[in-house]
């Protein structure tokens, strides 16, 4: 299984947010600021970031002395969580595509895939958005300058 990019964009966006955070660091880094130091084109980042806030993993503040910050409850949320909300649950293959496949009605392979699938949530189920910033990912992440937008 293949993570979408934007997923990939998020679980980065979500760990420089938590080491900014434990840095103490006064000023909430921007969207743009947060794009380029996990190198990813702002847009991107803009999109994703909608998207954690509309789950509440992220706040997000406008104007002077704004910026982004994981949220408390954020920090918690398991890994298998954001996933499922991100990725989804449904089939890894597509069965029921244009045209259908002629084998669905009587295959094995989908249910087998299905619980692959949720294996590897449930392996990431423990994982909180936090630990995945300790050490050494996490002063990794804050030595992360912001880049030029590529």
């Amino acid at each position: 299984m293949r993570l979408t990019k934007s997923t990939d964009i998020a679980l980065r966006i979500a760990m420089r947010l938590a080491v900014t955070d434990d840095a103490g660091d006064s000023a909430a880094p921007t969207t743009r600021e947060v794009a380029g130091a996990v190198g990813v084109p702002y847009t991107h980042a803009a999109k994703v970031v909608s998207r954690l806030q509309h789950l509440g993993v992220v706040e997000a503040r406008r104007g002077r002395g704004g910026g982004l910050a994981l949220t408390p409850a954020g920090r918690g949320w398991s890994v298998g969580r954001l996933l499922r909300e991100l990725e989804g649950t449904g089939d890894v293959v597509g069965c029921e595509d244009d045209p259908p496949c002629p084998l669905r009605g009587a295959c094995r392979l989908r249910g087998a895939l299905r619980e692959a699938q949720e294996a590897f949530f449930a392996t990431l189920d423990p994982l909180t958005i936090e630990e995945l910033t300790a050490p050494p990912t996490g002063p990794l992440l804050l030595s992360l300058t912001t880049r030029p937008e590529q």
